[in-house]
């Protein structure tokens, strides 16, 4: 269970103890822009109110205030000494469930790199406040305007209703708004090639499959999971096609960039028509004050036919936010494919490439390729809408920590 809900990628959080009132507390500095909702969202501890109240309570904080970037802060996470026999044993619980609980909450943390080494080994064991304290009420956050740190506010976490967007077609373009979490953070979704340049191609199917089509579905579909929690997103490349459901995708030359400017045949003039978009509306929310702001290239290659290839991505090697990026959406995959093909194994890595789109956009980017357009069993497996659909979900945990 805990394993579906803890974020990804955390190791760029200084963690440290801190003792109060004669407990032990996990301790953690606060990054720029972050409120005490984002701090303890990157630990799924935000969806119980209690711990939202404790972490005031253990920090003495009033609740109209910010938090100051690169101070200490003690989050609601006790830390015991594990005496190697039992949890029960070393907490003093009777509770066998609440126990597996916390064994499991250790052991996902583990898994997913937030922690370097598993409680067992350390001796060190992490218990949440709400797992021991909050059980009862399984409280959310509390739907009123109270600050929750800085600008974020429990309000983000109410339902705001359905919104209309064309641009995923009649089947889709009603949007149910399920949260807010993402209010204030800004996503580009780039499909690659489009307009004159159809990119990889498979000819042994039915009929053509072409690479931006079906890297165009995937980033629609990614997009609506972002809009669904409040996101600001721009599809850098746009057409009239909307998420369609067939297995194969008609492959045609309309695509724009931001809806109405021709692509152009030139591969660099191409590139830099996108990343000069990207960084037009980047520095308008800069200025804006959004803090969190990141961009996404998705791609399918194209290798040899006896090539299957799992979905891999690209950073820039001079920048650590798109190579965290990078290892955040590779631990999602790693943890989706142990879940749902436990025997398949899960081959996708992660490299350092200078691409222009990496090297010459302004917010943290990643580049994705998402299977071999030439291979067999890769093709088939986008052709079918679950798979895609699939694909845009894990791509969105693995960004945002939310799960979709």
């Amino acid at each position: 269970m805990l394993k579906s809900i803890l974020t990804l990628g955390m190791i760029c959080i200084q963690i440290t103890l801190m003792t109060a009132a004669g407990k032990n507390f996990h301790t953690v500095k606060a990054m720029s822009g972050d409120g005490v909702y984002s701090l303890l969202r990157r630990y799924h501890l935000s969806s119980y109110s209690c711990n939202i109240d404790r972490f005031y309570e253990i920090n003495k904080l009033d609740k109209k205030a910010s938090l100051l970037t690169g101070k200490k802060y003690k989050l609601p996470v006790e830390i015991y000494s594990y005496n190697g026999t039992s949890i029960r044993s070393t907490i003093n619980l009777d509770d066998w469930e609440t126990a597996v609980q916390i064994q499991q909450y250790n052991e996902a943390i583990f898994k997913l790199g937030v922690r370097k080494t598993h409680y067992r080994e350390s001796r060190i064991l992490w218990v949440p406040y709400h797992l021991l304290e909050c059980k009862a009420s399984k409280a959310k956050i509390p739907e009123n305007n109270k600050k929750i740190g800085g600008k974020e506010k429990a309000k983000y976490f109410k339902k705001k209703g359905t919104i209309t967007e064309k641009l995923f077609g009649n089947e889709y373009k009603n949007v149910k708004i399920l949260d807010n979490q993402l209010k204030n953070e800004v996503y580009y979704v780039v499909s690659g090639h489009g307009g004159p340049d159809p990119g990889a191609c498979c000819t042994s199917t039915e009929s053509m499959m072409c690479e931006d089509e079906y890297a165009y579905d995937v980033a629609l579909r990614l997009t609506r999971n972002l809009m669904q929690h409040g996101a600001t997103v721009h599809m850098i490349i746009q057409d009239n096609d909307g998420i369609r459901d067939e297995e194969l995708l008609d492959c045609d030359k309309d695509e724009k960039c931001m809806g109405t400017a021709q692509i152009p045949l030139n591969q660099k003039k191409r590139l830099h028509q996108r990343a000069a978009a990207i960084n037009k509306l980047h520095k308008k929310y800069k200025k804006k004050g959004y803090k969190t702001q990141k961009a996404i290239m998705i791609h399918i290659d194209s290798r040899s036919e006896s090539k299957s290839q799992d979905v891999f991505f690209y950073h820039w090697g001079k920048s650590k936010t798109s190579k965290k990026l990078a290892y955040d959406l590779q631990s999602t995959f790693k943890a989706k494919y142990k879940k749902f093909q436990k025997n398949r194994g899960y081959h996708g890595y992660v490299a350092e490439r200078g691409l222009y789109m990496l090297r010459n956009t302004a917010p943290s980017a990643v580049f994705v390729e998402l299977a071999n357009i030439r291979n067999k069993n890769d093709h088939k497996r986008l052709m079918y809408k679950t798979n895609r659909q699939a694909l845009a979900n894990w791509l969105f945990e693995g960004m945002t920590g939310v799960k979709s």
